[in-house]
């Protein structure tokens, strides 16, 4: 059982901390470790993991579709399924972080998503590397940031009608891309 400390002795503990203090310090330091925190490396080399295509089928398309969503119903009035648990619910709008707040993450994700699309060593679904160094490709990588972004702001304002509008917005940005790089006539071309 622990037992507790009389608040003389914690008056004496107090006193003998400075003197403790640098003591530790000087060891630590003369060892070789530092108190001081130390500040994570900024140049960790990112691993992709996914091709193109499987990074726009996983994160951008469902998004995407989530920030549609308000050009045919109110977020506000989706509720999650009777007798479904919210927190297993697949379909974002009807999840334990659904309605508007689902839009809004939608949009970030969107947002977000820009930065992975820039990523050194992704590739196409053919093998061929994305065009992260044609600047066309950073141009439109930067529509859909700041479609997001948008998008993001009118979710936020709970605001269905700008929605409707930036939905053409988010849908541009992606059709830009896509008419470059994948509405090709064979797959082995897209990228090139």
């Amino acid at each position: 059982m622990r037992r507790r400390l009389a608040v003389a002795e914690l008056v004496d503990l107090l006193y003998a901390m400075p003197k403790k203090v640098p003591m530790l310090s000087l060891m630590l330091a003369l060892s070789g470790l530092s108190l001081a925190a130390q500040a994570p490396s900024t140049n960790a080399a990112q691993t992709v993991h996914a091709n193109l295509n499987q990074l726009m089928r996983g994160v951008l398309y469902p998004a995407a579709n989530v920030v549609f969503f308000p050009q045919f119903e109110n977020p506000e009035t989706v509720k999650p399924d009777t007798g479904q648990d919210p927190s297993m619910a697949t379909d974002p709008l009807k999840s334990s972080f659904g309605g508007w707040q689902a839009i809004e993450n939608a949009a970030l994700a969107l947002a977000e998503s820009a930065n992975l699309l820039l990523v050194p060593g992704r590739v196409c679904a053919n093998g061929a590397p994305a065009p992260i160094s044609d600047p066309a490709w950073t141009t439109f990588v930067q529509e859909v940031r700041d479609a997001g972004m948008k998008a993001y702001a009118a979710a936020q304002a709970k605001d269905q009608e700008k929605l409707v509008v930036l939905s053409q917005t988010v849908s541009d940005a992606c059709s830009h891309c896509h008419r470059k790089w994948r509405d090709r006539r064979t797959p082995a071309n897209h990228c090139k």
